[in-house]
């Protein structure tokens, strides 16, 4: 059966979680994921001061990376429709010293209240998997990029290379859903539905073709941590 990724459902799920939701983590993936938004900021970078938006931002782990990389020079837009999540993001981000630079908006990824061509980057990390329709999403992203502007999207992908595909693999079905469900003291829906939904959804060249189709040039993917996870990095047109 196809994965529920309905919205109510998913709102619901990361809502149960949220409170242990970076513990998990940086846990589970034995804190490479901080890694994995550090090298999508330097293969991404902020040029200037152009507003920066990051999609499905959760608990604003990679809108705050590029708050640090901006320098406090450019406005970073978190949006999510989790509000549980936004909380404890909106609270690492008065941590972190960026009050009034760095924005936190609840809002449905496949319908966002910002204007058209507007962003410099719009960023998704681990998240576009999550939303109900990856084509909408991916629309809803480019429109809102300025012209020449870059969509970045970081999110899981399987190894293809033995015998790491295969270590990884049985990981990533038995070990990551029991350990996420003990520590997080949840249901176990939530930790299955992360390798059920990556196993649904499209990664290598067809999620880069998906992004084209959304209307995205150049658009690139490096492979990270043996394949782990995949940053895609397409451009939107500059309209003649």
């Amino acid at each position: 059966m196809p994965v529920d990724k309905s919205q109510d459902r998913v709102r619901q799920m990361f809502g149960q979680i949220a409170g242990r939701y970076d513990f998990l983590n940086h846990l589970l993936s034995l804190g490479i994921d901080r890694w994995w938004r550090r090298k999508t900021v330097r293969i991404v970078p902020p040029n200037g001061d152009g507003p920066i938006l990051d999609v499905c931002t959760g608990t604003g782990d990679l809108a705050l990376a590029y708050d640090r990389a901006a320098g406090g020079r450019a406005r970073i837009i978190g949006a999510d429709f989790c509000h549980e999540m936004l909380a404890i993001g909106r609270e690492k981000g008065r941590q972190a010293g960026a009050d009034g630079r760095l924005i936190f908006v609840e809002a449905d990824a496949l319908c966002l209240p910002l204007p058209s061509d507007s962003f410099q980057i719009v960023c998704v990390a681990f998240g576009l998997r999550n939303v109900a329709d990856t084509d909408r999403g991916l629309a809803e992203m480019v429109r809102v990029a300025a012209p020449g502007g870059r969509v970045a999207v970081l999110e899981f992908t399987m190894p293809e290379r033995q015998p790491f595909k295969g270590i990884y693999g049985w990981y990533f079905r038995h070990v990551l859903p029991r350990v996420g469900q003990w520590v997080s003291r949840n249901s176990a829906d939530a930790y299955k539905y992360l390798p059920n939904s990556v196993g649904e959804f499209p990664q290598g060249e067809a999620l880069a073709e998906r992004m084209r189709t959304a209307g995205l040039a150049d658009v690139r993917r490096w492979p990270l941590t043996f394949g782990v996870a995949t940053l895609y990095v397409g451009t939107k047109a500059i309209s003649s």
